[in-house]
């Protein structure tokens, strides 16, 4: 009896993957959601007109989405890091998507709410992992640099393209099609995820299936989308309503830290909040983003209330933002960190905000674009391409690596509670100034330039806090100032 002797196949090369192609998809996947977020804000006087939306309901179409977003980005962080975060990934894009033609094709008020709240899970998915699959891709410090200012450009820009996309598609083709423009975009991402991005951690899903902390992570899900919907809904509630749901959500922390504590797996490691880069860094961005939400919001109402814009010019006066953004982060970020320090670039970004907002703070009833509004929009926009891949490399570097999904995902987590924060509070406060006035026999309008006067000037206090902040507890304890870049 003979054997075979036949040599075995050779074996195939093995693949490779490219990390600047990564980085393209993961800010595609990240640009969607980011868009998601902001394009529906000029669009909301046609939803409501078309589903008849009472003032109070129309609000839902954006708390629902940042509600689940907001709540299930920690949770999804740590999930990425046991089962892979390619996996987790490629995951929410497929659900963002599918939700998307949902929200685009629903015809009334409790379809589009339901479709954006799945639009919310999986915008967390997405969302949570990518800072953590960057820091991965580019662990050495100059070219993570460049990858971070890259992804800030493309989300800090995308933040405000929306308002102009939002816009443009509401007056051309309807606002159906401010969602079933991501049916496209999410194809070719996901295609491109599945292809490009590289596996990571393919035995990962074992060790989550040994002993997840079930428990912390239904704990701290639940407070943190209290705490978001207590934070978006408190210009609609009553004080009595909103005191037992915040204790609510403090009860739910609590019980989730003394489990941690207990836990033999547990979801996040307490030690990691001793990183002071790590949690100065993300109340830092708490203030931050609700100063720069409390601009695009209410700056996009000054416009259309106070001087008079329509959906689509109200959008083209948004457009210098994202522009400046953009070139300032990808032509100058990195090179600007890596020869000042990120702690330096850090506070001039900052001092920017401070300064554009206290200028915002001062629009007048019988104001004008180019004197009032564009000034301060270049500064805010120059201020955030400086602040944000400064402070994004500053937390991420609090982190190890086999917490850098959680590090992203409560990186991400605090950005949603800042923006969500500074849009209840501003608004409010806004509102009830201008009621004040109209009570008072006031005139409409002037009454509403004083209520965003007063938004913004609360907003600068906000800014200063940031930066008073920063200087205090990021200030690196031995100072190392980076050689220039050449070449």
């Amino acid at each position: 009896m003979s054997t075979s002797t036949a040599s075995p196949a050779p074996a195939a090369p093995p693949r490779t993957y490219s990390r600047w192609a990564s980085l393209v998809v993961l800010c595609a996947g990240t640009l969607m959601t980011i868009l998601d977020g902001n394009v529906v804000t000029v669009a909301m006087p046609a939803i409501q007109r078309d589903l008849g939306f009472s003032a109070p309901g129309l609000a839902w179409v954006v708390n629902a989405y940042l509600i689940p977003f907001g709540g299930l980005l920690l949770l999804a962080g740590r999930l990425g890091d046991l089962i892979g975060r390619k996996r987790m990934f490629t995951a929410g894009l497929s659900v963002f998507t599918a939700a998307s033609v949902l929200c685009g094709v629903a015809d009334d008020q409790a379809a589009l709410i339901a479709a954006r709240a799945v639009q919310g899970v999986g915008g967390a998915m997405t969302s949570a992992v990518v800072l953590g699959m960057l820091v991965a891709l580019f662990p050495e410090g100059r070219e993570q640099a460049r990858a971070i200012a890259v992804f800030s450009a493309v989300g800090a820009a995308g933040g405000a393209l929306g308002t102009f996309l939002g816009g443009a598609l509401t007056q051309t083709m309807g606002w159906h099609w401010i969602f079933l423009i991501n049916l496209p975009i999410g194809a070719v991402a996901l295609v491109a995820a599945v292809r490009v991005l590289a596996p990571d951690r393919p035995d990962a899903g074992a060790g989550a299936a040994r002993g997840a902390d079930h428990l912390g992570a239904a704990l701290v899900t639940g407070a943190l989308m209290l705490t978001v919907y207590v934070i978006v809904g408190s210009g609609e509630r009553s004080l009595s309503r909103t005191l037992p749901l915040s204790a609510l959500a403090v009860t739910l922390f609590l019980a989730f830290t003394l489990r941690q504590t207990r836990a033999a797996r547990p979801l996040l490691r307490l030690g990691l909040f001793r990183s002071r880069l790590l949690s100065g860094a993300n109340v830092v961005q708490i203030l931050m983003v609700a100063t720069m939400y409390g601009f695009q919001f209410i700056g996009a109402l000054y416009l259309q209330r106070v001087l008079g814009y329509g959906e689509l010019a109200t959008g083209m006066a948004f457009l210098p933002a994202p522009v400046a953004i953009g070139v300032l982060m990808l032509g100058l970020s990195a090179h600007t960190i890596g020869r000042f320090g990120t702690y330096r670039v850090l506070l001039s970004g900052l001092a920017l905000i401070v300064a554009g907002m206290a200028l915002l703070s001062r629009a007048p009833v019988e104001g004008a674009y180019a004197m009032d509004v564009l000034p301060p929009m270049l500064l805010l926009a120059a201020g955030f391409a400086a602040a944000m891949p400064a402070l994004t490399g500053l937390a991420m570097a609090g982190a190890r690596e086999e917490d850098a999904g959680l590090a992203s995902g409560l990186f991400n987590t605090t950005q949603v509670v800042g923006g969500a924060l500074g849009l209840a509070v501003l608004s409010v406060l806004a509102a009830s100034r201008t009621d004040g006035l109209l009570d008072g026999g006031g005139e409409p309008v002037p009454a509403i330039a004083e209520g965003y006067q007063l938004a913004f000037r609360v907003a600068t206090a906000i800014a200063v806090a940031a930066l008073v902040l920063a200087a205090v507890v990021l200030r690196a304890r031995r100072p190392v100032r980076a050689r220039p870049e050449t070449g």
